[in-house]
C-alpha cells in the first residue's frame, strides 16, 4: 500500500466510524432490517445516478450481477443486519471493538481459501496487536458490557466473519470500475431486502422518523455506504482484500481524534498507547518492517 492507499483507508475509517453512530440513532426508531433497506436503497439510488452521469454502464452481464448478489449478501445484508440488531442491545463503542476483529477473520479466510495471501507469523502478530490496541484505545468503559449481552455480541462477531469472507470474495471485481461495483452490490442488496421488509416489517405500520433519525439515515446511506463503498472497492482493487479490512482498526482511532479535535474531549494516555499498538499492528501486516529487516540482513 502506498501513501494514497493509506489516506483513502483513513477516509474510509471516518465514514465507517460514523456508521456506528448513525446506526445507533436509526435503530432507536426503526427495526434493524428496515434500517438496512433504507441504507442500501438510498445508497443505490445515489450511486446509480452517479454511474449514469459518469457515462458508465450497469450492463455487465448476468454472471457479474450474480456476483453482485453474492457480495451484497455477505458484505451488506448479513453484516448490516447483525450489527444493527446487536446495537439495539450494546453500545456503539463495543460494537466497533468487536468489528475490529474483521482483519483477523480476513487473514484466516484468505489463508484457508485464497491463493495469494497466506498468513505469516508477522501478519498474525500484527492482527493481534491491532485488536489489543483497539481494546486499549476504547478503554474499560466501552468494554463494560462484555458478557452481559452475549447474543448481540456474537451477532457482531458473526458480522465480522461475514466481512472477512467478503474481502476474499470481492477480489473478483478488481477489473470493474469501483463506482459500478459499489452501485451493483447495494442495488442487489436492495432487491434482496425489499421482500424481507414487506414480510416482517410492513412499511405502512412503521412510525414516521423524526428529523434526527432522518438525517442519520441520510448520513448512513450517502456517506457511510455510497461514498464509502466507492473508496472500499478502489482500495481493494489496488491493495487487496486483506489490506482493506485494516480500516476496522482505524475506525476507533478516527472517533477518538474527531472527538478530541472538534468536541473538546480529552486525549488520554491510554488513547496514545492504543494508537501506538494499532500503528505497530498495521506496520506488521503491511510487511514493511519484515522487508526492512531482510534488507539489512542482506
Amino acid at each position: 500500500m502506498d501513501l494514497s492507499d493509506w489516506l483513502l483507508l483513513l477516509l474510509l475509517s471516518l465514514l465507517w466510524g460514523a456508521s456506528f453512530f448513525f446506526g445507533k440513532i436509526a435503530v432507536s426508531a426503526w427495526p434493524p432490517l428496515v434500517v438496512v433497506l433504507a441504507r442500501v436503497a438510498m445508497a443505490a439510488a445515489a450511486l446509480l445516478l452517479v454511474v449514469r452521469l459518469s457515462g458508465l454502464s450497469m450492463r455487465v452481464g448476468r454472471g457479474m450481477w450474480l456476483s453482485f448478489f453474492g457480495m451484497g449478501l455477505i458484505n451488506n445484508l448479513i453484516p448490516f443486519g447483525l450489527i444493527f440488531w446487536g446495537q439495539t442491545e450494546i453500545a456503539s463503542g463495543l460494537a466497533s471493538i468487536i468489528n475490529a476483529t474483521t482483519p483477523l477473520f480476513g487473514v484466516v479466510v484468505a489463508h484457508l481459501f485464497g491463493q495469494n495471501e497466506k498468513a505469516t507469523g508477522l501478519k498474525l502478530a500484527g492482527v493481534a496487536a491491532g485488536v489489543v490496541g483497539v481494546a486499549v484505545l476504547m478503554g474499560p468503559d466501552a468494554v463494560h458490557g462484555f458478557g452481559g449481552a452475549l447474543l448481540p455480541q456474537l451477532a457482531c462477531l458473526a458480522a465480522a466473519l461475514s466481512y472477512g469472507f467478503a474481502a476474499l470474495y470481492g477480489r473478483r471485481f478488481r477489473a470493474m470500475p469501483p463506482l459500478v461495483t459499489a452501485a451493483g452490490q447495494v442495488s442487489a442488496t436492495t432487491i434482496m431486502a425489499v421482500p424481507l421488509v414487506l414480510i416482517f416489517h410492513p412499511p405502512w405500520l412503521l412510525p414516521v422518523p423524526g428529523a434526527t433519525v432522518g438525517l442519520a439515515l441520510v448520513g448512513l446511506a450517502l456517506l457511510s455506504t455510497a461514498l464509502a463503498y466507492v473508496i472500499f472497492f478502489r482500495i481493494m482493487r489496488r491493495a487487496g482484500g486483506t489490506n482493506v479490512t485494516l480500516v476496522t482498526f482505524l475506525i476507533p482511532v478516527s472517533a477518538i481524534l474527531l472527538g478530541w479535535a472538534f468536541l473538546g474531549e480529552a486525549l488520554l494516555p491510554r488513547h496514545l498507547a492504543g494508537m501506538a499498538a494499532i500503528a505497530m499492528g498495521l506496520a506488521l501486516i503491511d510487511g514493511r518492517i519484515a522487508g526492512l529487516v531482510r534488507f539489512r540482513r542482506g
